[in-house]
């Protein structure tokens, strides 16, 4: 009987480790598939929106045309600047401008107004109540825009290196840090902006400030080189100014080490401020 209990017991041992095993290996199955599952949702998300953006042809013609045509409308401002002072040329001003205007345009008001419409239809809420969290809602709403502005960036660079012939980037390793991070400034502070956004048409008043401050300043349609030192001092930490940076001296190659990585510590707050305000301050239910 002994050797038998002592069969059970090792049996019973055996079963608990087994189980033990198989509980951990299930665990970190369940994390990869967590991984997997939030990037489906917010991948569905992301299409349906695209769909509505779709269907929405000033928003369409907005994000897509306003950014190539801008730079155009400023070229006799530029002409009346001294670039070659600085080491610029009007082809890598107009392919920053042309960036720019792209994260203000494509992404930036873009998405002020979708996350207000989509707040104020109770899409937001009603998205609260099923399997995806705050942050997979409001990334899934915003990848249309990111991928439009990513894509049009790309299409700049090549445009404007073959027509304007600028040349290849003397230092193209800033290029993308700096779309990148023009692009999530740009979606954090749309969703900050909606938050104290009441309609969809004063969305149009309440993204002014940051567009007006972005494109005189940002060096957008200024470039900061050329501004008195003390000036550029300030506007080199507005929120969309470290992304400029990088983007015009990744093709000028003009951006020490240390003002790249100025640039990029800069970004890196600016998009740690705004999504710690919008964790704080996004509002979810329509503002009555």
């Amino acid at each position: 009987m002994s050797g038998v209990g002592a069969r059970a017991a090792a049996g019973r041992g055996g079963t608990a480790a087994g189980d033990e095993s198989r509980g951990v290996s299930g665990v970190r199955g369940a994390e990869r598939g967590g991984w997997t599952s939030a990037g489906r949702r917010m991948w569905a998300l992301g299409r349906a929106e695209l769909t509505l953006l779709g269907r929405n042809r000033g928003v369409v013609f907005t994000a897509l045309a306003v950014p190539l045509l801008l730079p155009v409308s400023v070229r006799p401002a530029m002409d009346q600047l001294d670039l070659k002072k600085q080491g610029l040329t009007i082809g890598t001003t107009l392919l920053t401008a042309a960036i720019g205007f792209s994260f203000l345009f494509a992404v930036y008001t873009s998405l002020v107004n979708t996350y207000v419409a989509r707040r104020e239809e109770l899409v937001l809420k009603r998205l609260r109540t099923g399997e995806l969290s705050d942050t997979e809602i409001l990334t899934g709403t915003a990848l249309p825009a990111l991928v439009i502005g990513l894509a049009q960036a790309l299409v700049v660079c090549a445009g404007c290196a073959a027509l304007l012939h600028i040349g290849a980037p003397k230092a193209p390793y800033l290029i993308l840090p700096g779309l990148v991070a023009g692009y999530l400034v740009s979606a954090a502070l749309a969703a900050l902006t909606a938050s104290f956004t009441r309609t969809v048409e004063s969305g149009q008043v309440t993204a002014m400030p940051l567009m007006f401050l972005s494109m005189v300043g940002s060096g957008i349609t200024i470039p900061t080189e050329v501004m008195p030192d003390k000036l550029a001092t300030v506007c080199d930490l507005l929120p969309l100014s470290p992304a400029i940076r990088l983007v015009r001296g990744g093709w000028t190659g003009q951006l020490s080490t240390g003002e790249a990585l100025g640039a990029l510590a800069t970004a890196l707050a600016w998009i740690f401020l705004a999504v710690f305000a919008v964790q704080r301050r996004f509002r979810w239910e329509p503002r009555r």
